[in-house]
């Protein structure tokens, strides 16, 4: 009997520490995915109140509830959004710190890269985005146009003097100006402000012909007939505003542009906590008190995620860019 355990004692030796082996496997992979295990810093560039911050909040009371642990938001506004985008980039890839970001994120390249110390592509893991929100053009009731056609024929008869409005040179809504005004050989005059809120005013005033401006920005005043929509930037029309039709139908080619809005990490996210965060956005994007609440804001619920989200950030760095160097746009 002895002699038998002396003969089997290196294969017992060997099965020990196969066991040990799997058991620090386990607990590894146990770890990793037991996530969240404290708060979850949502960081987000913007001001307070803002449609960023307003989404973000939404989604971090969302996640706290399924994840089980806090989401904080933490604004961190200014500098483009840089000044957020530089605290993730600069964070450990371990899930705790998130940037709850929009479409800005991708112009930053385009616009502050003298002053960035991360890559907008490669320093980020985008997760999922969970909000859309189309942009629209619209007129001045004062204007003397009824379609997109007419605004065409008129920008055409009367070059650089049919005036665009936007939140500001190298905004959102400046990009969406310049694209479409390139794609059909316009000459608009652009107009920056500071910030969304006086283009709507000097709009409704008359002092300002026109502005591409994102859909939750100007829904109650194209409702209640304050503002008219000629078009809409999306495939289809939005539900929102049915009666406005699409760049498309209202022949303006296959022109499109919307800002999202979502949720991107440190690259180098371990591959368990990606997924419970994806899972996470996408169910708070199908979830009926977030279409809802998005819907109130003027934005579709809209869940992209990985590769597909990743794809589309690199593609609109390299589209912003392209259209920035061809302006000489910069905001160094």
């Amino acid at each position: 009997m002895a002699r038998n355990f002396k003969k089997n004692r290196p294969l017992a030796l060997v099965n020990h520490a196969l066991a040990a082996i799997f058991l620090v496997a386990f607990c590894s992979a146990h770890a990793q995915t037991a996530y969240p295990t404290k708060p979850v810093k949502l960081v987000v560039g913007f001001a307070a109140g803002g449609p960023t911050d307003v989404v973000a909040r939404a989604f971090a009371d969302h996640a706290s509830r399924a994840l089980g642990q806090p989401f904080i938001i933490d604004n961190k506004p200014g500098a483009g959004t840089i000044i957020a985008a530089q605290a993730v980039a600069s964070a450990p890839a371990d899930g705790y710190t998130l940037l709850f970001g929009a479409t800005n994120h991708t112009m930053i390249p385009a616009l502050y890269q003298a002053r960035v110390k991360f890559d907008a592509v490669k320093s980020f893991r985008p997760l999922c985005t969970v909000a859309s929100s189309p942009t629209v053009l619209v007129v001045a009731p004062s204007l003397p146009v009824k379609t997109l056609a007419d605004y065409q024929a008129k920008a055409r008869a009367e070059p650089g003097r049919v005036t665009a409005g936007t939140a500001g040179v190298g905004s959102s809504g400046h990009f969406a100006t310049e694209i479409f005004a390139r794609a059909q050989g316009l000459q608009l005059n652009h107009v920056p402000y500071k910030g969304a809120a006086p283009v709507v005013t000097d709009l409704m005033g008359g002092q300002l012909d026109s502005s591409f401006a994102t859909l939750g920005s100007v829904l109650p005043q194209i409702q209640s007939g304050k503002l008219r929509a000629l078009a809409v930037g999306e495939p289809q029309r939005s539900a929102l505003v049915p009666e406005v039709p699409t760049f498309a139908e209202a022949g303006g080619g296959n022109y499109a542009a919307d800002v999202w809005y979502g949720v991107l990490a440190p690259v180098g996210l371990p591959e368990p906590i990606a997924q419970a965060l994806e899972r996470t956005a996408a169910d708070f994007a199908k979830s009926a008190s977030a279409i809802d609440k998005l819907r109130g804001l003027g934005m579709d619920a809209e869940s992209v995620c990985g590769n597909t989200f990743a794809t589309r950030v690199a593609r609109e760095v390299t589209t912003y860019s392209q259209i920035a160097k061809a302006l000489d746009l910069k905001a160094d």
